[in-house]
């Protein structure tokens, strides 16, 4: 008897309606009529795989860019259907007779790395790019066992900040030790031990700093969000109004926000810059490079081409690096870091199962004041009962 659960799926026919209801352009796109409630008929539990509850999930970015095709129409690479969804807290229901890390009853998290290459990284995301995976905005959910790790449920965070975080804080963890470590090739802890690092807007923008500060550096973090900058300003990193600066929308404007970091850092500038955006913002992170600076991205919102004058960059000693996410032990090595070092900003709502269209829509139209999570699980384990 086959195991069926609710899942949400994108189907290129729901894109393409919502797309010609709108006249073509997927910024207005309705996100929530595109994400929909589907029946997902589980694979049978193979010797490395787990039967897993889901319990509460994340809303992701990717989402945005399947729902609206504003990129690559990711459903239609895929064969006309994906079942999204890369971020996850389950309970083990059930284990193949191989898994020897997880038993029934533990409490795990997703990390979505779809196949790794020769060095560990991924070659595809899961529940996206990656051929025949299917996502976790599910009740129930079968993933293999490398796919998992122990959620760490006394760090000091609750259930919907752990949820937070499985896709991010592994970006964010990536992102630093890249950039760090680039930065330190050319310039020795000895000449300069503490760096100036900014990001724009973002949870993993977020997470980027907390490493930063973590380390004994100093943060600025440039949002339109007051409710995010108030946030990350009590844990001691520096608030930049991105809206006092039209967002970069013209010269003037890239060229007032570097005097304003200039003034904010005695004239040096921006060591490592967190650009998880592009668009506008690009040319904004570019203009408040230091010298030897490195700017890092792991995609992209608002595009993906950018342009930039190479002979100035080179004068400047600047190293622009583009990573994707972590290997499954970096993945790991995220994990120890959370309560300690990441501490991510939630949405005030804590969304249904059946609002999770609605929580899309509204990350879709920016109105959110955290990262947005979801709780699939009406019952949840008495595991998890301390931290909810």
């Amino acid at each position: 008897m086959p195991t069926m659960t609710r899942a949400y799926s994108i189907t290129t026919e729901a894109i393409a309606a919502e797309a010609a209801a709108v006249g073509g352009d997927p910024a207005d796109i309705d996100v929530s009529k595109v994400v929909k409630l589907d029946d997902l008929e589980l694979r049978d539990l193979g010797p490395k795989d787990v039967h897993m509850k889901v319990l509460a999930v994340s809303a992701e970015h990717n989402i945005d860019h399947a729902a609206t095709a504003d990129t690559i129409n990711i459903a239609d690479a895929r064969g006309g259907k994906i079942y999204p969804g890369n971020s996850a807290v389950g309970e083990v229901l059930a284990v193949g007779d191989q898994v020897t890390d997880f038993t029934p009853g533990d409490v795990v998290l997703t990390h979505c790395n779809g196949e790794p290459d020769d060095f560990g990284f991924p070659l595809r995301i899961w529940a996206y790019d990656q051929p025949d995976s299917i996502g976790w905005y599910s009740e129930e959910a079968v993933v293999e066992d490398w796919q998992l790790i122990k959620a760490p449920l006394d760090c000091g965070l609750d259930l919907w900040e752990i949820a937070a975080l499985p896709l991010r804080a592994p970006t964010a963890y990536h992102l630093w030790r890249r950039a760090l470590g680039i930065y330190r090739v050319k310039v020795s802890r000895e000449r300069k031990a503490t760096l100036n690092v900014l990001s724009f807007g973002g949870g993993v923008g977020e997470l980027f700093l907390m490493l930063a500060k973590a380390e004994g550096h100093n943060a600025f973090f440039c949002a339109g969000s007051a409710e995010r900058r108030d946030a990350l300003e009590a844990q001691g990193i520096v608030g930049i109004d991105q809206k006092q600066f039209n967002r970069f929308a013209s010269r003037d404007d890239v060229k007032a926000f570097n005097k304003h970091c200039k003034e904010l850092t005695d004239g040096e500038n921006m060591h490592i810059v967190c650009d998880m955006l592009r668009g506008p913002v690009f040319d904004a992170g570019m203009a408040v490079a230091a010298r030897c600076g490195v700017n890092v991205s792991a995609g992209w919102q608002l595009s993906q081409e950018v342009t930039y004058n190479s002979t100035v960059q080179s004068v400047k000693q600047v190293t622009i690096d583009h990573t994707h996410y972590e290997t499954p032990p970096g993945c790991e090595a995220a994990t120890e870091l959370y309560g300690t070092v990441f501490k991510p900003t939630i949405h005030d709502e804590i969304y249904s199962f059946d609002d999770l269209p609605r929580c899309f829509k509204e990350m879709h139209d920016n109105t959110q004041t955290g990262i947005p999570i979801i709780r699939i699980a009406d019952d949840m384990p008495d595991s998890v009962s301390h931290i909810i």
